[in-house]
């Protein structure tokens, strides 16, 4: 039993622990969701991760993800991701794709080499190629909906798609995913309804905190480590 993984082992068995260290799991986007689905991720032992990620860690990010510090301001967020997974599991292998997924670029990052793809990011359009091509091929797929402008970490549930309520972007995708004919999708969603921002910075990006994306990023790596070890 490896020191490091051995409080989860206790808990999971070796057989599972086995497993985690041999799965293949691709994370898309590295913000304050998608940070801390690959810091949970790795403390459990995943031993194979697909990053992507166009993005650098900016100032504006210390207020939540994992992977902003003062001295990672500027650097690509897939290195600081790769640098981070690394210094909890040297052992792991970190591939990186610095890359903006869009329906005209998915050709080239075939889904089905994954034992499971977590989608974390934000734009629609990426969000629903992602859903289309896994349910095509049989790749389990999570999907996070919005958690911007939210104050309550308590209000996330688990669900598919087409039984979620409230949350603007789950409205969106039901209706896209509709039309595409994909039957399912499970989603990490938030029943808070958004809070309107008290200040106008002139910024598109909604208003955010350290709590509401780390507790949504864990929860999806729960359910991830629990696919991956059931049956």
């Amino acid at each position: 039993m490896s020191e490091k993984f051995s409080r989860t082992e206790m808990l999971l068995g070796k057989e599972n622990m086995d497993k985690l260290k041999t799965a293949h799991v691709a994370v898309f986007g590295l913000g304050g969701v998608g940070g801390h689905v690959c810091e949970a991720l790795a403390r459990c032992g995943v031993g194979r991760f697909t990053l992507f990620d166009n993005d650098t860690v900016a100032a504006s990010n210390l207020n939540r993800q994992i992977i902003a510090t003062i001295n990672t301001i500027g650097m690509a967020k897939t290195e600081a991701m790769k640098d981070r997974i690394l210094s909890i599991n040297p052992s792991a292998e970190v591939i990186l794709n610095r890359v903006f997924y869009l329906p005209e670029n998915a050709d080239n990052y075939p889904l089905e080499q994954f034992d499971y793809v977590v989608d974390a990011i934000d734009t629609v359009s990426a969000k629903i190629e992602l859903a289309v091509r896994a349910e095509a091929l049989g790749v389990p797929l999570i999907s996070s909906m919005g958690t911007g402008n939210k104050l309550d970490p308590t209000q996330f549930k688990l669900t598919d798609i087409y039984k979620t309520s409230v949350c603007p972007l789950a409205r969106v995708m039901r209706r896209e995913l509709k039309l595409r004919n994909v039957k399912a999708l499970k989603v990490l969603y938030s029943e808070e309804p958004p809070i309107k921002p008290q200040t106008d910075t002139g910024s598109r990006s909604p208003g955010s905190t350290a709590f509401v994306p780390s507790v949504a990023g864990l929860i999806i790596a729960g359910e991830v480590i629990k696919d991956l070890t059931k049956g």
